[in-house]
């Protein structure tokens, strides 16, 4: 198929498949003019030709066209990274020919058609380090020498198909992508040598289709990325790692963005800063794009359990275990680490029965739950603050997240990124023996429980709450906050979140058992002994 194109021109610039074109600029008044009349700072002290840097009429080597350096030898470090579908090799090609500059192992004077190398200003040799001089190590600069076809567009939806690439963008006679894709060494018009303008990243999203996100500032891949020597390696990030490219903007400084660098100074926080695309995944290891996708991501606000807009398209796992490449559920995406493969050895609180699965503990065959994934078992909650009802659903973000954010009554971020409130809450819980009850204790459970009134908590509506919270016994020690799941507990003993914390409760010594027992709406029994009283059982309401 004939590829379609329409020009406009307008001032010296023109229009080719809504890229904007320049006319060309002569290579006399590039930095890549090395002759003593060069324009630049790297330039020959009496070699008065140009082209020969490059090029030579006679005695030149048998690659075109008519080069007159020699190739520097196969032993690259090539780019690696598991966002990559396409098989890169060793430079080929005019990848090779510019890296006999660019790599810096081969003199800028080192020509065939002359006997001695061209002297250069200052006694320069070979491009100083920085961007124009990768070194061998490419690693850390966008790939090349890849074949870009069809078969590689149907691994990766986000490459646009090479038959639909602007002219400028040349793919070579085997179909790979090489520095002359991007690159025009004899044409310094848009600078860095690039074959069209790169604004608003028009240049990049000529072969990425990734940028579908509404968040403006994410729009221009610059913002994140960059395509030589980037600090990260992986993902050609700005920052060394995810993170902190991440915070560069989100650290209060740049307008509407959030600041989530405050958050991540906190003393219980939700990122270990990890490399960015680790050779072999580290357990227990987390950044933002674990939870985020920048180049998907939306503004505004989620009801539960959907997921936020601002997760963007990010994978997770289902309530059933099962991996989701979209999720679509906040929920799905805290499973991926507190699910089946959870990062956390150990629980929070010693139980009478333990999980770290969390996703267990929230299923909705589990025997008692928070409702995350859908309503709670219990149809009669009489402590329930207006907004909430029996046929709620919450957010895990409604318990976790920062004791300072929006959702918690403050200024700052929302999100699961940081909190002084362990582990990662919205507000203070105590665990702790002999805490004295007060608003401030248990200011997490009061978020959505009365804890006064006619409907409170202290008001004994249906358990003696009042009783065991006067004599400093934590609702730690007889609630676990996630669940219960159906493979460890039943109705009877693990009714309405009932899970001992041993390190508080133990077994009652005249019967040797420890549990609950429940014998009808708001009635039970205890068989336990706690700061020294027997239960042997006790009765509620006794």
């Amino acid at each position: 198929m004939k590829r379609m194109t329409t020009a406009f021109w307008s001032g010296g610039l023109f229009l080719v498949g809504g890229i904007v074109l320049a006319q060309s600029q002569s290579v006399l008044d590039t930095p890549h003019n090395l002759s003593t009349a060069g324009p630049g700072t790297i330039r020959a002290q009496t070699e008065e030709e140009v082209c020969i840097f490059c090029h030579t009429p006679h005695n030149s080597s048998a690659i075109a066209p008519l080069w007159n350096r020699d190739m520097p030898i196969d032993a690259y470090t090539i780019y690696r990274s598991s966002s990559l579908d396409a098989q890169p090799g060793q430079p080929t090609g005019w990848s090779k020919l510019c890296l006999s500059c660019h790599d810096g192992t081969i003199a800028l004077g080192s020509v065939l058609s002359r006997d001695q190398d061209i002297l250069m200003v200052s006694g320069i040799t070979t491009l100083p380090p920085g961007e124009s001089n990768l070194g061998t190590d490419l690693s850390d600069d966008h790939p090349i020498s890849f074949r870009y076809d069809a078969t590689l567009v149907g691994k990766d939806s986000h490459l646009i198909d090479p038959s639909l690439l602007p002219p400028e963008i040349k793919l070579d006679s085997n179909l790979e992508l090489q520095c002359t894709s991007c690159h025009e060494a004899h044409d310094n018009t848009f600078g860095n040598f690039l074959v069209v303008d790169n604004t608003d990243s028009a240049l990049c999203k000529s072969c990425h289709q990734i940028t579908t996100t509404t968040i403006a500032e994410h729009q221009d891949c610059v913002s994140c990325h960059q395509t030589h020597t980037a600090p990260s390696g992986p993902f050609l990030l700005q920052g060394d790692r995810v993170t902190t490219t991440c915070v560069s903007c989100h650290d209060g400084s740049h307008g509407q963005a959030p600041n989530i660098l405050v958050e991540l100074q906190k003393l219980d926080v939700h990122d270990t800063n990890r490399e960015a695309d680790p050779p072999n995944p580290i357990p227990n290891e987390v950044t933002c794009t674990n939870c985020h996708d920048p180049h998907t991501m939306e503004a505004g606000a989620g009801n539960a359990p959907a997921i936020h807009p601002n997760f963007g398209d990010i994978d997770g796992i289902s309530s059933g275990g099962s991996y989701v490449a979209k999720a679509s559920f906040e929920y799905e995406t805290c499973f991926k680490c507190h699910g089946d493969n959870n990062a956390l050895s150990q629980s929070w609180v010693p139980r009478e029965i333990t999980q770290i699965n969390t996703r267990l503990e929230f299923e909705l065959s589990a025997v008692s739950f928070h409702p995350v994934e859908g309503p709670g078992r219990n149809s009669n909650v009489p402590s329930l603050k207006p907004g909430w009802t029996e046929s709620s659903v919450v957010y895990c973000s409604d318990c976790h997240g920062s004791e300072t954010s929006k959702k918690a009554g403050g200024t700052g971020a929302d999100g699961v990124h940081g909190s002084n409130e362990e582990p990662v809450l919205l507000a203070r819980y105590e665990t702790a023996d002999f805490t004295q009850e007060s608003a401030e204790s248990y200011a997490l459970c009061y978020r959505c429980h009365y804890r006064d009134g006619a409907d409170g908590i202290l008001n004994d509506r249906s358990f003696k709450h009042e009783e065991h919270l006067k004599e400093d016994t934590p609702c730690s020690a007889c609630h676990d906050p996630h669940g219960i799941s159906s493979s460890q507990g039943n109705s009877v003993n693990n009714a309405h979140l009932i899970n001992f914390d041993r390190s508080i409760v133990s077994p009652d010594p005249e019967t040797g058992l420890l549990k609950y027992e429940s014998t009808g709406q708001f009635q039970g029994r205890c068989f336990l002994e706690c700061h020294g009283e027997k239960h042997s059982p006790k009765k509620y309401p006794d």
